[in-house]
């Protein structure tokens, strides 16, 4: 059955304070191990391969992915519990590939007729509370945190394809998913980390074999990219496979190719009106960057959300990596990516 676009009563300005929309912050970090808490998968989490060359983290082998021990739980939860709806929304993406800035974009996108550009949710609210984390919102036991968003519901994860619930794979759900170059993730990834926890012992040569190897945080990126862009060809209705470094270089395209896929297509007046150039505006880089609630508040395991904007840049990994390292990464890429159409670009 399909489902029909939104009604437009639903994007009607509203005049009250959504309930849903706060800051948020957790007393303790999800990323240390799971020996440290309480939890009812202790047993099996502990049973899993080990990974702790990525430093200070402890890192489990679950279903093919290797993942913080903390975050488990929540993706176990996910896959128990959670049921999606027909006409939800989820982004997903390998993390530190432009998950921040497409939780922006398609927040503003979804919501442009409920706020104004002057007073928006963005504007003093970090993206990761406007639109949040499921592998966390289980972690912390909020599950009825999900339940009580309105449809369409916007929600996230970094849960690959193979880990989901069967609700979002056979329902009418809708899947964003973005990728970036491995090169540019590994930087982002290991320059967070250390801002995160700065006297942590990993250095980058050890962040970048840790990588190499597949057993990063969510990884292997190759297999978790994969999955959706191979998705993405068998169901282009169900997946929309988004491309960090094009959507950097034609913004105004992809975002019409983003409304359009979540049922919520720019109008011909909206076009002319401009529409599409503010919300790029409100969701640029530098303009969250600058945003007080992104220079000094804290978000999720006590992150803060400062660390969610560092550059934004294509290409910083020529900052950080030898010639010979991104040769060797590219080629593991091409090795992995082979014969599925998906390559990167390497600028």
């Amino acid at each position: 059955m399909a489902i029909p676009p939104y009604p437009f009563n639903c994007l009607k300005e509203e005049k009250h304070e959504d309930p849903t929309l706060k800051r948020r912050s957790s007393s303790a970090s999800l990323f240390f191990p799971i020996e440290e808490g309480d939890n009812p998968h202790k047993e099996l989490i502990l049973s899993l391969p080990k990974e702790t060359r990525w430093q200070p983290y402890v890192l489990r082998l679950y279903e093919g992915f290797w993942w913080w021990e903390g975050i488990i739980p929540g993706i176990i939860g996910i896959q128990q519990r959670f049921k999606a709806r027909p006409n939800d929304v989820f982004i997903i993406s390998f993390p530190k590939s432009g998950t921040t800035w497409l939780k922006a974009l398609t927040f503003s996108t979804m919501n442009r007729h409920k706020y104004s550009f002057t007073n928006h949710p963005l504007l003093r609210l970090s993206p990761h509370d406007c639109i949040r984390f499921l592998e966390l919102i289980y972690c912390q036991g909020e599950e009825s945190y999900a339940e009580s968003l309105t449809s369409p519901r916007l929600l996230c994860c970094h849960t690959p394809y193979s880990c989901l619930p069967d609700s979002m794979t056979t329902s009418e759900c809708r899947i964003v998913y973005i990728c970036r170059d491995p090169k540019d993730v590994l930087v982002s990834a290991w320059y967070m980390d250390k801002n995160y926890i700065p006297d942590a012992p990993l250095s980058f040569n050890q962040a970048f074999e840790v990588f190499c190897d597949g057993r990063s945080g969510a990884g292997p990126i190759w297999d978790h990219v994969l999955q959706y862009w191979n998705e993405s060809l068998r169901r282009p209705d169900k997946i929309l496979f988004l491309n960090y470094e094009e959507m950097i270089s034609e913004p105004h395209q992809n975002l019409r190719k983003l409304a359009e896929f979540i049922r919520c297509p720019f109008s011909e007046e909206e076009e002319k009106t401009g529409v599409i150039e503010q919300i790029i505006e409100l969701c640029s880089f530098n303009k969250l960057k600058e945003l007080d609630v992104n220079k000094k508040g804290e978000g999720f395991s006590n992150i803060e959300n400062e660390l969610f904007f560092r550059k934004g840049v294509v290409g910083d990994w020529k900052n950080n990596m030898t010639l010979e390292m991104a040769e060797r990464l590219d080629e593991i890429t091409r090795e992995k990516l082979h014969g599925s159409g998906l390559t990167f670009s390497s600028r």
